[in-house]
């Protein structure tokens, strides 16, 4: 059930990101008219506005929002910086704050796109996995986090990676749940943990947990386990045999890239991050900001609108007008519709014009 009272949270952010948010808020204004869409100054515009990424007061709008969807942050001209105020750490902040643990990051290819795939058309047709990767501790949020200077005057970089039972559980229980609802007679039909468990303390604690909580409550999940560097191979191998796809921080940002490049583009890629029941869900493209092409109209605003998509989902409850959302991208793709980075000549505007044909 839903009220007029939703609220979105747009967080245009740098780069192409406000060029494909726009996009993103035409079509959430015609699929939902009733939805409260409310806007916001993040990452490097914000420092160069309020000398900080991340504002309080955009922080606790983010916490009473029904669901936040970004565009994306970063660009050269904030290089020099002090990383605390870098557009990446307002990012890493929002996630913190929100505790939203589980970033799912699907990746699907539309049957018009086969052919535009790094690989040939036969490994990737059909090609639907989710990633879930863990987004709020890891080695990315560890301590000690810091550049020394040793007494021999050599410099050493020391980043931690760290994770605790309750932080390796909640994330594979998402997993879980989200395998249970896909059905699949692939080979890894369940769940497929990656970790380097061969080498890391924080890896074989992750076997070890994502095992004992499989035997506890998730048994009728097929599980599987894979060290994350032969995962990667084996994205590249068999793409399809892989349904859900679980991770840690690190690699599950590294395998979500590579599989984004087995669907046509990381132009057509959205995720999720998702807390517990109660938190807004962060909704984002994986593409970056794109400096080089930012302000040219031509960037794909097929990952914004489809980060759209899943906050209808997964935070508004609006399971049929996400439905409509995917089958018009689809439509629009069948049709022809494409991007520079899809082989075509539109503009995002254009692109998104096709997509709202029809909606």
């Amino acid at each position: 059930m839903t009220t007029s009272t939703q609220t979105l949270l747009l967080l245009p952010g740098d780069g192409i990101g406000p060029e494909v948010t726009e996009e993103a808020r035409r079509v959430a204004a015609h699929v939902a008219p009733d939805l409260q869409i409310e806007s916001a100054f993040f990452g490097g515009v914000s420092y160069d506005r309020f000398g900080t990424p991340l504002t309080e007061e955009v922080m606790n709008s983010a916490r009473k929002a029904d669901a936040i969807l970004m565009g994306a942050v970063g660009g050269p001209q904030w290089d020099s910086v002090p990383r605390d105020k870098r557009p990446e750490a307002a990012l890493l902040a929002m996630r913190k704050n929100l505790d939203v643990y589980a970033n799912l990051r699907p990746a699907f290819c539309f049957p018009a796109l086969a052919g535009a795939s790094a690989l040939k058309r036969e490994l990737v047709e059909g090609l639907d996995i989710m990633i879930v990767r863990e987004l709020t501790s890891g080695v990315y949020f560890g301590q000690p986090k810091t550049i020394e200077t040793l007494p021999n005057g050599e410099r050493r970089g020391v980043d931690t990676q760290s994770y605790t039972t309750g932080e390796i559980r909640r994330v594979a229980a998402r997993a879980f749940e989200l395998a249970r609802g896909r059905s699949r007679t692939s080979k890894f039909a369940g769940v497929l943990s990656c970790e380097k468990s061969n080498v890391m303390e924080s890896g074989l604690l992750w076997r070890e947990e994502v095992t004992k909580l499989h035997a506890e409550k998730y048994g009728d999940v097929k599980l599987d386990h894979m060290l994350a560097d032969a995962a990667a191979m084996h994205l590249v191998k068999a793409p399809k045999d892989i349904n859900v796809l679980l991770a840690d921080n690190l690699f599950g940002d590294i395998l979500s890239d590579e599989a984004s490049m087995l669907t046509g583009s990381i132009g057509m890629l959205p995720s999720a991050a998702l807390g517990d029941p109660g938190t807004p869900g962060l909704y984002e493209p994986v593409h970056g900001s794109a400096p080089d092409i930012a302000g040219k109209n031509i960037a794909n605003p097929i990952a914004a609108i489809l980060s759209l998509e899943m906050a209808m989902r997964w935070s508004l409850g609006r399971a049929d007008i996400a439905d409509r959302i995917f089958a018009a991208v689809g439509k629009a793709l069948d049709g022809g519709a494409r991007t520079t980075d899809l082989g075509g000549a539109m503009s995002t505007r254009q692109m998104a014009d096709a997509i709202l044909k029809h909606l």
